[in-house]
């Protein structure tokens, strides 16, 4: 058992490092260079791609690619960051329910330091709130069932990635016969996010490097409508430099040739149709409503809800909780830089007031948000 495991992993390794390898990475990046000076001069500009996905960000800055074809592409990062695209006013809910007697809060690390309008569970924490940080919902459930004097409420956050393993901890809870579990969601989709930017006329995006993990549950054909209804060429991507080199090029040889499709370069991962039995989870789980994301507004149907019959685990239908109004920091440019309208440089704040050790906005506080990318990979020492 242990021998056949051994090998998995090393077959496992030996692909990977196929899509780091030097010699093919050199070789793609100079014809990405040569495809991309050859457009830049059709188009009189420099040809705007976005990332879509917060991991391909932060790859396209901690590899140092982006630096290497900022004069050849203009990248762009998207609203793929979670925590990032988490209206002011999630965060605020978040915060008055930190507050409530007998409540833990369960969250992922990077919610933690996020900025509300007035404080961050950061801040909570340090004065008495309760607070766990996990790193999956089972774990939450675990400690559930170890501390059944206080409720414990998961916070249900990121795309259709993560939807379906929020779901399958109420069943875990459900099985255990859990009383204080509940589950607050704030789950995204991506789909709708991606027709209200291509509709969006400030934008002048010419082709989407689209989010690989995202796509492994919702399949390749669910993102078509990038082709044929905004008329852009998009391509799936992995998240290594050969991946996201191969991306470009895929973008950049069907502008040539005025094509316009979108492409699976991650097919190792990626199925045309998704992951069925994932997709099932989310349907039975959840139902669909408008959501409000920081920097795009309201999305009709974009948000995951529980459904009705789940209400015994819906943090949001068992407690009652006063939110105050909201706002964002004035300066703060998080909803242009999520979507690719500002660079986190051009933020006046960026650097300055706002700097991991004391961000002022979500982008400079996740993993995967655009601004920390920035600042740990692009910015230069001499500048901080």
């Amino acid at each position: 058992m242990g021998k056949r495991v051994f090998q998995k992993e090393e077959e496992e390794r030996a692909k990977l490092l196929k899509y780091r390898d030097r010699q093919l990475s050199r070789r793609l990046l100079d014809r990405v260079k040569r495809k991309g000076e050859e457009l830049k001069d059709k188009l009189g500009r420099l040809p705007v791609f976005m990332e879509v996905c917060g991991t391909h960000t932060v790859a396209f800055s901690q590899t140092g690619l982006r630096r290497v074809m900022e004069d050849t592409i203009d990248l762009r990062s998207g609203p793929g960051c979670p925590v990032c695209v988490t209206d002011n006013k999630d965060i605020d809910a978040l915060l008055a329910l930190s507050k409530l007697e007998d409540v833990t809060l369960g969250i992922f690390g990077d919610v933690m330091r996020v900025p509300g309008s007035q404080t961050s569970l950061e801040q909570e924490k340090a004065m008495g709130s309760s607070v766990e940080i996990f790193y999956s919902p089972w774990d939450a459930v675990k400690w559930a069932e170890r501390t059944p004097s206080r409720k414990m409420i998961f916070i249900g956050m990121g795309f259709e990635t993560t939807a379906p393993a929020t779901a399958l901890s109420i069943q875990e809870a459900d099985e255990k016969g859990l009383n204080n579990y509940y589950v607050f969601s704030l789950h995204k989709l991506v789909p709708p996010a991606l027709k209200l930017l291509i509709k969006d006329e400030e934008l002048r995006i010419d082709g989407f490097i689209l989010p690989g993990h995202v796509c492994a549950v919702i399949g390749r054909q669910a993102l078509d409508f990038i082709s044929s209804e905004g008329r852009r060429p998009g391509v799936v991507a992995g998240f290594e430099p050969v991946d996201l080199l191969g991306a470009m090029d895929n973008l950049l040889e069907q502008l040539l040739k005025g094509e316009c499709r979108v492409d699976n370069n991650y097919s190792r991962v990626v199925r045309e149709g998704g992951n069925k039995v994932a997709q099932t989870v989310i349907r039975e789980y959840y139902n669909i409503e408008d959501s409000t994301w920081r920097g795009l507004g309201k999305i009709s149907s974009s948000g995951l809800v529980l459904r009705e019959d789940l209400h015994k685990y819906d943090a949001a239908r068992n407690f009652s909780l006063e939110v105050p109004d909201s706002f964002t920091p004035q300066g703060c440019r998080c909803g242009e830089i999520l979507t690719g309208k500002v660079l986190p440089p051009q933020c006046s704040m960026f650097g300055e007031e706002c700097v991991p050790e004391h961000p002022v906005g979500a982008c400079m506080v996740s993993s995967e948000g655009a601004c920390a990318a920035y600042y740990h990979y692009d910015f230069q020492v001499s500048d901080k």
